[in-house]
């Protein structure tokens, strides 16, 4: 029995600042963002979107083509988490019309909670074939001003149809994993902004990619040529190169010319390019990149992941792209999506930032901005009050 990705769509924010003007700000050189670690512009958040409207906003589409019926588990993967206690995907439930009989419930692991989330909603449908599960990553990546991680910045969201007789993406059975209990990136509850040793984090992602990747290699005896392209989770879309040349190394064969490596790589980049870092959503962030942007159809070709959670924890898997998918896809969605956003001044970018959603516990009304069908439209009593369009 087949089982994996029936649908899938992504949803940013409608504002964006170029990182180019970013660096002018800091009196960096625009090549160190743009070529060192692979960004050309960050999402920016307006005060009347979280991570439940980017989120809702990208499950619309999927639930409108597929139904709602059915759909018995709702999984909300997040480190942005908006309540101690109620899960994001809660809210998310109420305003996508989903069905009672559907569980709920929010997964945490950084940037591993999705593929966390996957595995459960797997293995839900498998136990109830004639179900779905829907999983919703979505996070806004989020640093000190002025700080190494600030152009890594960004936001966004994945939603994912997983089920038997998949139309995307057969999930293979094998994965490989490590776990390991580090401090490379982390978020007290007492901060807004994420604390991150950023040479640590980089030197533990590669090390448990080679972990994760023998493990996985064990469990399935393929090798790298056995996939045609690969999906890496993405703090900065260069060190996707970073990973394919140490699994080359630790493979012990020879990298392939740059032509070969943009085939293989850079067409799961392209979205993330633009986005920046969208935590638990980006490896899946990737994937859509791929199947909008592969100029060659992949039907019947496997695709690697590999997705990393700071903390940490790795894991490596696969999974077959399906026949006929691209008549599946939301793509001409997605590419104007893009094509549309504002760019933002650095002063408009800064004055976001620093607004925020007020703590201060009194009553808060949000004006509306550029959104997708969502939007946040204020907070009374301590409670988050959301609207559609």
């Amino acid at each position: 029995m087949k089982i994996g990705l029936d649908l899938i769509s992504f949803h940013t924010p409608s504002y964006v600042m170029d990182l180019r003007v970013l660096a002018e700000k800091r009196g960096a050189d625009p090549e160190k963002f743009i070529v060192g670690i692979g960004q050309e512009r960050m999402a920016v958040v307006p005060p009347d979107q979280d991570i439940v409207t980017l989120a809702a906003n990208a499950a619309l589409p999927v639930v409108e083509k597929a139904g709602r019926e059915n759909i018995e588990l709702l999984i909300f993967a997040t480190e942005s988490g908006i309540d101690q206690s109620k899960a994001a995907a809660c809210f998310c439930h109420k305003l996508l019309g989903l069905p009672s009989t559907c569980r709920c419930i929010e997964v945490k692991e950084a940037c591993y909670g999705a593929t966390a989330s996957l595995r459960m909603a797997v293995a839900m449908v498998a136990a109830r074939p004639h179900t779905k599960a829907l999983v919703l990553a979505a996070d806004i990546a989020r640093y000190d001003l002025a700080s190494p991680g600030e152009p890594t910045q960004g936001a966004g969201a994945v939603a994912m149809l997983v089920s038997t007789h998949p139309r995307i993406l057969a999930l293979d059975p094998e994965a490989g994993f490590h776990t390991e209990d580090i401090m490379d990136f982390w978020r007290p509850n007492y901060r807004e902004e994420a604390l991150v040793d950023g040479k640590y984090s980089t030197r533990m992602y590669l090390t448990t990619l080679i972990d994760a990747w023998n493990n996985y290699k064990a469990a399935s005896k393929r090798t790298l040529a056995d996939h045609a392209h690969f999906c890496f989770h993405l703090p900065f879309t260069k060190i996707a190169y970073k990973s394919f040349e140490r699994l080359c190394k630790a493979e012990g064969v020879e990298l392939p010319a740059k032509e070969e490596q943009h085939r293989l790589l850079d067409y799961a980049l392209r979205y993330n390019r633009q986005t920046g870092n969208t935590y638990a959503a980006c490896v899946y962030e990737a994937f859509t990149s791929l199947l909008d942007n592969a100029p060659a159809a992949l039907d019947d070709q496997r695709i690697g992941f590999f997705s990393y959670g700071s903390g940490c924890m790795a894991e490596f898997f696969s999974g077959v792209v399906q026949r006929g998918y691209r008549e599946h896809l939301f793509t001409d969605q997605h590419r104007a999506m893009l094509d549309t956003r504002v760019p933002v001044t650095y002063r408009q970018y800064e004055d976001i930032f620093n607004y925020g959603v007020p703590k201060d516990g009194a009553d808060h009304v949000f004006a509306p901005y550029r959104s997708g069908p969502f939007r946040l439209a204020g907070i009374k009593d301590h409670k988050r009050r959301y609207e559609a369009k």
